[in-house]
């Protein structure tokens, strides 16, 4: 049964794809890897940032997505009013491996003595390989033939960061040439009703647009709370939207929970090890019925965080 639906998984990754289609994963701690999708967020923390992300979906699940993020970015120029960054995006579905690998550039403009206002441009390339000798399929079609060996596209984005100390706001496309390869609400429809797939999925040339937005209350002195939410449209595919709450513990522990419309509700903890390193994990557990064919979705991340002013350390941000 399982192998039935990766066939479908694989099938909706090629279509998609044979219009020029670019996979973007998905992610629970959003509000910890805002450079992935949004480039004007490079520099905005005001020192030299590392994060790393790694995510394993619908564990148990053939050939389930399994994705990993590497990011560096650091304010540049002598007024510091430049960003630059380095995101590197590693994603795996069933027998496709796709990498993609973009430099991150934002010039920030200070709105008042506490706010900023950022514009970022995202470039760079993102290879496709697709060993189709991985799936045990019947009846060999054409188009499981041949193999995809390092298939290059190239990938242009752009976006807008707004933020102070306590609130930040985005919206940002991140590739403006290519498409999806697939969408996980559509993937999600589809397991426990092979009949809804109808073979095609995506339309060609669609913008993904990206919109996120948080804030920090001070309860008080030793406890704060964030609400965030990132909201992801294409034109003709459901609306995506993620809500989040988020406690802040005496600047040390995070805890939390998150809810992914009509699709998945998530638990949220993290660690402020030392005032440079933060530890973030997470839990997703699926709302529609491929929870029934999987143990759910785990997620890691990782920041270091390199301090350029002393002062930094003493009012750490909360995203």
């Amino acid at each position: 049964m399982r192998k039935n639906y990766l066939a479908i998984l694989v099938l909706i990754f090629l279509g998609a794809w044979s219009s020029n289609a670019q996979q973007d994963p998905q992610y629970t701690q959003y509000m910890y890897n805002t450079q992935v999708v949004n480039p004007a967020y490079a520099g905005s923390r005001d020192m030299l940032s590392f994060g790393l992300l790694g995510r394993t979906q619908w564990v148990n699940f053939d050939g389930a997505p399994k994705t990993g993020t590497f990011t560096v970015n650091s304010p540049i120029g002598a007024l510091e009013n430049m960003g630059l960054g380095l995101t590197i995006v590693h994603d795996q579905l069933g027998p496709a491996v796709e990498s993609n690998v973009t430099i991150d550039y934002s010039y920030t403009i200070n709105t008042s003595d506490v706010a900023q206002l950022s514009f970022g441009l995202k470039g760079g390339l993102d290879v496709l390989d697709v060993d189709f000798t991985k799936l045990n399929i019947a009846d060999q079609g054409d188009v499981f033939e041949q193999n995809v060996d390092s298939k290059l596209q190239p990938q242009i984005g752009a976006g807008v960061y707004y933020n102070t100390e306590k609130f930040y706001a985005g919206l940002s496309v991140p590739n403006f040439l290519n498409t999806k390869h697939f969408e996980e609400s559509e993937i999600s429809n589809i397991i426990g009703n092979p009949n809804n797939f109808t073979g095609q999925t995506t339309a060609a040339e669609r913008l993904h647009y990206f919109m996120i937005a948080g804030y920090v209350f001070d309860i008080n002195e030793n406890l704060k709370f964030k609400p965030a939410t990132l909201v992801k449209v294409v034109s003709g595919s459901p609306l995506e939207w993620d809500a989040s709450a988020n406690f802040l513990i005496n600047e040390k522990f995070t805890i939390g929970a998150s809810y992914r419309w009509s699709a998945a509700i998530s638990a949220m903890a993290g660690f402020q090890v030392s005032d440079e390193i933060f530890i973030g994990v997470a839990y997703d557990y699926q709302t529609t019925d491929i929870e029934t064919y999987s143990d759910g979705s785990y997620e890691v991340f990782l920041r270091f965080d390199v301090f350029k002013k002393p002062e930094r350390v003493l009012t750490p941000r909360f995203f």
